[in-house]
This record gives C-alpha cells, structure tokens and sequence, in this order.
C-alpha cells in the first residue's frame, strides 16, 4: 500500500510542477456548444505577461455569438463596444439587429502567480454548419500586453502555436436561441454547482462514436476534497482506412485538460506531456490507462464523486469533436466500475 499511495501523491505532484508550462494559453470553456442554446463562455487567464500583473482583459465576439452579456467582476471596470450583426439576432421572437462585439474588463490587478475567470453568457445564432468560433483576447499588463490571436493552419495543433485565439466548436442543433442554458456549459459555472454533469448521455460510459472511431470503457476516478488533478481513461479503436489523432481535449469540469503520458524510470515516476496529441492509426486500438497514456484534468472545479460522472469533449484532427461521459469509479480504480480486476 506505501508504493501504491506513493505513486497517487507523485502523479498529483507531477501534475501540479508541469502546471507552469501547461497553462501556458488563455483558453475557454466550454469547448463546444449547438447552435441556438445559450452558453456561459468563460475565458481563463492562467499567468500576467513576463511576470507582470495583468491589469486588463479584452474579449473580441466571432461572428453569430449574439445576445451578449459580460459578468461583472468586483474591482474591474465593465466596457462594451457594440456593433451590428451581419443577420438579426432571435431574442424570443424580437429581432435584434446589433449587440456587443468587444469586451473589456480593466483596472483591476491579477498577479502572475494566479489566475482568474472572464465569464461571457450569449448564444451562437445564423450558423448552419459546424465552425470553429474564436474568442480573440487581448491580455494587458501595465504597459505590456499579449495578443492571443493566433490562428491555426488546416491540421496544425493550436498548443503548437505561441499565442493561439481561444475556440469554440459550434454544431448546429435544434435550439430555438431563447435564452435556454446549454446544460454542456453549467459546469463552469460558478453560482450553480451541477457537480460538473451534463446530459448528453442517458448512458455514461456507453460507446460513443466519432467517424470511424470508436470510444470504450471510458473512466475517471474520484478524488479527494482539495484535489487539484483527476485522470481521465478510455480506449479508442479506429476502423476506418486513415490514420486520425486525439488533438485535444476540454471539460467543464476543469480549468485545462492535457494529453500525458506516466512512465516508470527506475524508481521514478515520470509524467510526460503530449501537446503534438495522441495518434490513433487506422485499424488499430489505442488505450489511456492509468499507467500510461491518460487524460489529466487541471485546476478542477470540483471533486470527482463516485457514481457521478464526469463530461469531456475529445478533438480529433480528421473525426471532430465528440463529448463522452466518463463514470467516475472508486478512488485507485484500473477500469470502469463493474469491470473491476482488467487492467487497462
């Protein structure tokens, strides 16, 4: 039990001591939202610039992201820019021609060694077809500033890039945009503790499939109170004639989730980050397990209970994207509940 409870303390350790370089990006959550179903989009600042404190944060809206609301944050000054939309906005049944277009909370002071949440509620309207919908952010620090603008070239991983614009995979749905919450989105919220669910499968665990990937045995495990990181685990098995790879992956569970990989050398445990992704060959299977590939989730806005379960989004380069519910299992797991005794 000592070498069992030593490894559970060094992979949290682990995890933590590469936080520095992992939050590296301004990103937002959530990774995808349906067309029509109103979203709390919140942009996460993880450090100041070269050391210094952030100061101010600016948000500029994509094309379709309407009906915009900013949350006010105590000791920031709010300011909208407005602009028209290119089609009016469906308010509940009124027309609405224009709205906001840039967002900026300023004045206040966020030191280099913390971060802090920007939340943004509005709704994707007038898109037809699944897009990628960036949220550029201009980070001002005093008389510095960083331009998280980047955009990614076709196949290009956006962790590769230096300074990539946060994103947003917007697919088309059945929603009316009447203000209904995208239950995907609640688990970033901070007034309304869902315990991080959303119910988009009445069948957490259940396979899931993505083109010609097939998602499997999909768990997480539960977590201590003050917990910083939870693993994330499941196999995945491509059927079709083309080589794919897992890009990425977000939870609203949590404020990052990273692609990593834990080895044992010698006596120490080593985990390894993967920001290139994860390839999955065509015809092939591919397992994250816990002592090996793994999802790891960052600055977790809550514990992992068992018996819940927890929603993350995969990215493939060829297949998309594709939310899984994975179950969480008891605490040092090695497979889903029920299937206790595999070793993954």
């Amino acid at each position: 039990m000592k070498t069992r409870t030593l490894a559970l303390f060094l992979g949290a350790t682990l995890g933590l001591a590469t936080a520095g370089t992992a939050f590296a990006h301004a990103s937002i959550a959530p990774a995808s939202a349906s067309v029509g179903a109103t979203i709390k989009a919140v942009v996460t600042i993880p450090h100041g610039c070269d050391g210094a404190a952030t100061t101010g944060i600016s948000v500029t809206l994509p094309e379709g992201f309407v009906l915009a609301k900013p949350q006010p944050k105590p000791g920031w000054a709010l300011a909208i820019e407005t602009a028209d939309y290119r089609q009016p906005a469906d308010d509940h049944g009124t027309p609405v021609a224009s709205g906001a277009h840039v967002i900026s909370w300023t004045g206040g002071n966020l030191p280099d060694s913390e971060f802090d949440e920007f939340a943004i509620q509005g709704s994707f309207q007038n898109l037809s077809a699944q897009t990628t919908a960036r949220f550029p952010v201009l980070q001002t620090c005093g008389d510095t500033s960083v331009e998280w603008t980047e955009i990614p070239a076709e196949g290009q991983n956006p962790h590769a890039l230096p300074h990539p614009a946060p994103a947003i995979i917007v697919t088309p749905g059945t929603g009316s945009g009447h203000g209904h919450m995208d239950m995907g989105a609640m688990g970033s919220m901070d007034s309304m503790d869902m315990g991080g669910m959303a119910a988009a499968s009445a069948d957490p665990g259940a396979p899931v499939t993505v083109g010609d990937l097939e998602i499997t045995a999909a768990f997480t495990r539960a977590t201590l109170p003050n917990a910083p990181v939870a693993g994330g685990y499941f196999t995945v098995t491509n059927s079709g004639t083309a080589d794919d790879r897992l890009v990425s992956a977000a939870s609203p569970a949590a404020g990052a989730v990273e692609l990593h990989e834990m080895s044992m050398q010698g006596d120490v445990m080593k985990m390894t980050p993967f920001p290139d992704g994860i390839a999955v060959k065509a015809g092939e299977t591919v397992t994250l397990s816990p002592s090996g590939l793994h999802l790891m989730f960052m600055q977790l806005r809550h514990p992992f209970v068992e018996g819940e379960s927890v929603p993350v989004t995969l990215t493939f380069e060829k297949a998309g994207a594709v939310e899984v519910q994975l179950p969480v299992a008891g605490i040092g797991a090695d497979a889903p509940a029920g299937m206790s005794g595999m070793k993954m």
